[in-house]
């Protein structure tokens, strides 16, 4: 999943003082940016399976992940207050909490089983995870030397695709591998029996979940993380007032791009395993596809290493448009060809998603200066634009699953468009100096 900066309620970090040893606290927050990866991901198995409990269409399948983006939305501005309250740690602590409520929130829902009841906790745990996406990125930037900040924070979101990766097995394994719906053949029509029986499948995964996130709270509530300074930004206040960021082409055709872009990338991967699973794609079950789908998230862990190599030799803005006319050329052989090309295909775009997000995010910021951090507040609000891949669950619906890719087609136009075009700076500001304790 996407990385997430700051909100523009945070307060500015600053550098730590040179002695101090951050590796044990680096290491520590991976494991968080692992976790949210992991659980984040899991919904692309768990779609599919309350699909089949529910008897749910895909209109109603792609709401659960449309929630899911617009926690993202809701929670980011609270998320930024309530670290200015409380601080950075005990913010990571509150965030993992949340998630574990939510984890045990998914126990009761699978045990009456109700489909409501699922939506709500899925957003609690969305919640939490902005929370700790809030306060964790600015914190990793900041925990060690400022001129290997950018390493720090590629290493951590390497691991948050590890993450993603790996999550797909798990939820194979112990939802659709123990449950009658996700070992059936396509087509199988399950009892009422059956179906409740399978929503008990859930229980333990999210059991599981709960307990590594209560353990990883009390870890880190009871570590010595580095603190964290706190600055005064009037001076930053009184240069901004003279600006707009709307004077900058690259923001205001950037937050759009990261808002369609995300509608791509969690098309794609809620709709995976039902896509290669019926019977003219691979005709594989539940179960087998879900296996399938690390090989997709793998393609983007893959794709970020190479991509970052890549751009240090070529201009960002031209390496995006390769991606995406690469992108773009997947979705269409997914959309017309059959059997296992089709579905090769669909995995191959993972490759090409993977330097989207954080590409135009940093082409979106590019010279705005003192403007900055308002500039990564749009960019971040625009997450929720994942929300909208309820659109494609209604084109399913209506014109059919394969057809339904032609939107995730289109989104690759337009980023092709961010890339060739609508990513070149205009009014570009010195940033301001950095300041340090």
């Amino acid at each position: 999943m996407p990385p997430v900066v700051s909100s523009t309620d945070a307060p500015v970090l600053h550098a730590q003082p040179a002695g101090v040893r951050y590796g044990p606290a680096l290491t520590l927050l991976a494991s968080l940016f692992f976790m949210w990866g992991f659980i984040t991901v899991i919904n692309n198995t768990l779609l599919p399976h309350l699909r089949s409990v529910f008897e749910l269409s895909y209109t109603q399948t792609t709401l659960i992940e449309s929630v899911w983006f617009i926690a993202y939305f809701v929670a980011s501005i609270p998320s930024a207050k309530l670290i200015e309250r409380i601080g950075y740690q005990k913010s990571l602590v509150a965030g993992l909490l949340i998630m574990a409520a939510g984890a045990c929130g998914m126990m009761l829902a699978a045990s009456i089983p109700s489909y409501g009841v699922t939506l709500v906790m899925l957003f609690v745990i969305a919640s939490g995870i902005t929370l700790l996406q809030v306060a964790a990125n600015p914190y990793v930037a900041v925990v060690g030397k400022p001129e290997t900040a950018s390493s720090r924070l590629n290493l951590v979101q390497a691991l948050n695709s590890a993450g993603t990766m790996l999550a797909p097995l798990f939820g194979a394994y112990l939802i659709l591998g123990r449950s009658k719906g996700g070992t059936a053949t396509a087509g199988t029509v399950l009892t009422e029996a059956e179906r409740m029986a399978d929503a008990h499948s859930v229980i333990l995964p999210y059991a599981l979940v709960a307990v590594v996130l209560v353990i990883l709270a009390v870890i880190i509530a009871k570590f010595p993380l580095p603190a964290m300074g706190s600055a005064d930004s009037r001076a930053a206040k009184e240069e901004r007032k003279h600006l707009s960021l709307w004077n900058h082409r690259n923001l205001v055709f950037g937050v759009p791009a990261i808002f369609i872009y995300l509608i791509a990338e969690i098309g794609v991967a809620n709709l995976f395993v039902n896509f290669v699973s019926q019977p003219d794609i691979a005709n594989l079950t539940h179960e087998q596809a879900g296996k399938y789908l690390s090989f997709l998230w793998g393609g983007m862990m893959v794709g970020r290493f190479a991509g970052s190599l890549v751009m240090q030799r070529f201009d960002a803005g031209k390496v995006l448009a390769f991606f995406s006319i690469g992108a773009f050329a997947v979705m269409m052989v997914t959309v017309f060809a059959h059997g296992e090309v089709a579905m090769w295909s669909l995995i191959l775009v993972g490759l090409f998603h993977s330097i989207m997000f954080p590409t135009i995010f940093t082409l979106g910021i590019k010279g705005l200066g003192p403007l900055t951090e308002e500039g990564s507040g749009l960019l971040v609000m625009a997450i929720a634009g994942g929300a909208l891949v309820v659109v494609q669950g209604w084109l399913a619906d209506n014109y059919g699953l394969q057809t339904s890719f032609l939107l995730t087609a289109a989104c690759e136009l337009y980023v092709l468009f961010y890339a060739l075009w609508g990513s070149k700076p205009t009014n570009a500001v010195p940033p301001p100096e950095a300041t340090f304790e």
